[in-house]
């Protein structure tokens, strides 16, 4: 294989998480110690940052392993996040063009795009226009969103210190929950427009010796009103004090979001409806129903970017994947897809990086399956636990400075 030599390019879109930059970092660290790559560049702002040119060199942005090792523990995007959707080639030729101007400008041959299934549309489209005009560049995606729901891949950087946030705020709202007598129902929404992962992390505590929901409900199953009150009200019989847990994205048979009244209706560029506020009708439901005291809760955007309860096996996956992709693309000369785990076992827990085409990935949505769900349709199964349990393990703490985490800030 020709070895490819010249300068790389790294960019975060998408919504953020408390494991982003120590892909980042992973990607910076494989940058430095390969001898291809001269100059590694970072776009701000994600795709936007190369249609205005707005570039920094982190090769002297990052002169020491403390500002690197800092950056693994830092929450959000340090280099700044986009939601744009690249128009179809076909009638956007005009975008592309100037973004190979740039990288002609730069001499860039390496990408690497951190982010979600938006974002792998964003690598699958520059991949096809670079293959076409036969610049000679390496295409790389590298997956990121703490929704889990990317297919092709075992799990997703981010999930995991995320599913530990949620496992870790239930059993603390549960202990606040059980201090009174009187009947009330806490109802939590997490977040998870088309995929339960995020809500299935709420439901562990059974599976380990520790308390659980009464229900948790995902958008993989029709919610219903009826059943849902039935849930309520056994639970209620039980013990006065009852928890819920509810993706934000659970739908009625009709396909209608239980928290759509609560919007606008506006979508963003890539036509996704804004949600939230599920846990809020159904608040107002329990609320008219059973006439008790009732309350809800958002976790809302703690969920992906509390990097004060971070996952080690999470953030030192991250690393591993950021730096695999810089090694796929400098050492193998692999272009157009997207890095992933793969799950060599289960018990002890191992996982190898693997890539695949992200035209296949682009798009797609993995939910949870099946065998993930209880019958009843509002808890998960034992066999789901063991999925999530591993990527959950370890703490691995930002350092403190005066009682506050120091973060990272280019």
């Amino acid at each position: 294989m020709k070895k490819l030599r010249g300068n790389a390019i790294v960019g975060q879109s998408g919504g953020p998480t408390a494991a982003i930059n120590a892909t980042l970092a992973g990607v910076i660290r494989g940058a430095f110690a390969d001898e291809c790559i001269v100059k590694l560049y970072g776009m701000l702002n994600g795709i936007e940052g190369i249609l205005r040119e707005n570039l920094v060199c982190l090769n002297d942005r990052f002169a020491s392993e403390e500002e690197i090792s800092r950056l693994e523990h830092t929450p959000a995007a340090a280099l700044g996040s986009c939601r744009k959707k690249m128009p179809d080639i076909s009638t956007g030729l005009d975008t592309y063009e100037k973004i190979l101007e740039v990288f002609q400008k730069h001499d860039i041959r390496y990408f690497f795009y951190i982010g979600g299934n938006d974002s792998m549309d964003t690598v699958a489209k520059l991949s096809a226009f670079f293959a076409n005009r036969g610049y000679d560049i390496r295409i790389i995606g590298v997956p990121k969103t703490i929704d889990n729901d990317l297919v092709l891949t075992d799990h997703t950087p981010g999930y995991g210190t995320a599913a530990k946030y949620i496992a870790v705020t239930t059993q603390e709202i549960i202990r606040d929950c059980a201090v009174y007598n009187t009947p009330a129902v806490t109802i939590v929404e997490i977040m998870g427009r088309n995929a339960g992962w995020l809500a299935a992390a709420a439901d562990i505590g059974k599976y380990i010796g520790r308390e659980s929901p009464d229900a948790v409900y995902f958008p993989e199953k029709d919610f219903n009103m009826e059943s849902f009150f039935e849930d309520v009200e056994n639970a209620l019989k039980k013990h006065p004090n009852v928890l819920i847990a509810v993706s934000e994205g659970i739908r009625f048979a009709d396909g209608r979001y239980v928290g759509e009244g609560q919007q606008s209706g506006a979508v963003d560029v890539f036509g996704h409806k804004y949600l939230s506020g599920a846990a809020k009708v159904l608040e107002g439901a329990v609320k008219e129903r059973f006439g008790c005291k009732v309350r809800s809760v958002e976790l809302s955007l703690p969920q992906r970017c509390s990097s004060h309860v971070a996952s080690e096996t999470d953030l030192c996956e991250s690393v591993m994947i950021g730096k695999a992709a810089v090694a796929a693309a400098a050492d193998e000369g692999v272009t157009g897809v997207m890095m992933a785990y793969r799950r060599i076992s289960e018990k002890p827990y191992k996982i190898d990086v693997i890539y695949s085409d992200v035209s296949k990935i682009a798009n797609e949505v993995k939910e949870l399956p099946d065998e993930y769900i209880n019958e009843r349709g509002n808890g998960i199964t034992a066999e789901c636990a063991d999925y999530i349990l591993p990527l959950i393990q370890g703490e691995a703490y930002p350092e403190y400075i005066d009682g506050v985490p120091s973060y990272f800030i280019i």
